[in-house]
């Protein structure tokens, strides 16, 4: 059965599979999906303060290294000392 915990109370949820995945789903978005090969971040089109503060949520409180910015309308990513800007809706980290 897969582990929940808490990121943000609004229409959030978090679950651990048994292999260590971890996904932070908000309002029916895999907001964030960590393996142990990498990190999706998914807006699904959502580019909400609410989904980035999810976003920098769940990389604060699991560890997991990144974190999620606006400047000027855009979303950029920063990490491992590189800032990538978001391109679509969807972004994969190497773990």
């Amino acid at each position: 059965m897969a582990q929940r915990r808490k990121v943000g109370s609004h229409k959030t949820s978090v679950r651990f599979t048994p292999n260590g995945t971890l996904s932070v789903v908000y309002r029916g978005t895999e907001v964030v999906k960590a393996t142990s090969k990498s990190i999706i971040l998914d807006t699904n089109g959502w580019f909400t303060n609410t989904t980035k503060t999810r976003m920098n949520q769940a990389s604060n409180q699991y560890g997991l290294g990144y974190t999620v910015f606006q400047k000027n309308y855009d979303w950029f990513v920063t990490y491992r000392g590189k800032t990538r800007k978001f391109r679509g809706n969807r972004m994969t980290l190497p773990r």
